[in-house]
């Protein structure tokens, strides 16, 4: 086989690759509409049932020490051009996954503190599920998860009756609840 040959081979398995991520990607249940929330967001484009799997979330699989490069690349882009959108989700206590690629419809799903949606790890894969039952035309959303260490950089939009102004993962809100009191307490001299 000529170098030639070898190289069409090659190149023709790349793109049956990628189209394989795309269509992963992808989901006839909801497609990308601008949002009110951030920029851009993702809509039911039916009715989904409570229990549905809506949507793969794709990307690179990193280890945590490129993870960790990426992130402080990425909040050094933020610091310059208030760009801070971040794709890489947790995996487990060695892996990511870096959503950062134009197919991955589900990176552009936002944040809500009173999600319709939520995200399973399943093995190295990453499914969004709907929580409850959504109506079409409704925005999808599902709690980020972040930690209270650094809410300070994350405030929230998502404009739901239970936001608590910042993307800290539900299980912290009693603690930002109290550090956010404590910060508006006046120091006595």
């Amino acid at each position: 086989m000529g170098k030639k040959t070898k190289k069409l081979k090659e190149e023709a398995r790349l793109r049956r690759k990628m189209t394989k991520l795309w269509e992963r990607g992808q989901s006839d249940l909801c497609e990308v509409r601008g949002s009110s929330i951030h920029g851009r967001g993702v809509y039911a484009t039916e009715d989904i049932p409570a229990g549905t799997k809506v949507i793969e979330y794709i990307g690179e699989l990193i280890d945590k020490e490129e993870s960790e490069r990426r992130a402080w690349a990425q909040h050094a882009k933020a610091e310059e051009t208030g760009d801070a959108a971040v794709y890489i989700f947790t995996l487990d206590k060695r892996w990511d996954i870096d959503g950062n690629v134009p197919w991955n419809t589900a990176r552009l799903i936002n944040h809500s503190c009173d999600p319709n949606c939520e995200a399973w790890v399943e093995g190295k894969r990453i499914f969004i599920h709907s929580l409850r039952d959504i109506a079409k035309g409704e925005e999808l959303g599902f709690d980020y998860g972040f930690d209270i260490d650094c809410y300070e950089d994350h405030p929230c939009r998502c404009g739901s009756e239970k936001c608590v102004g910042f993307i800290v993962s539900q299980e912290q809100w009693d603690e930002l609840r109290k550090r956010l009191a404590e910060a508006e307490t006046p120091v006595e001299a």
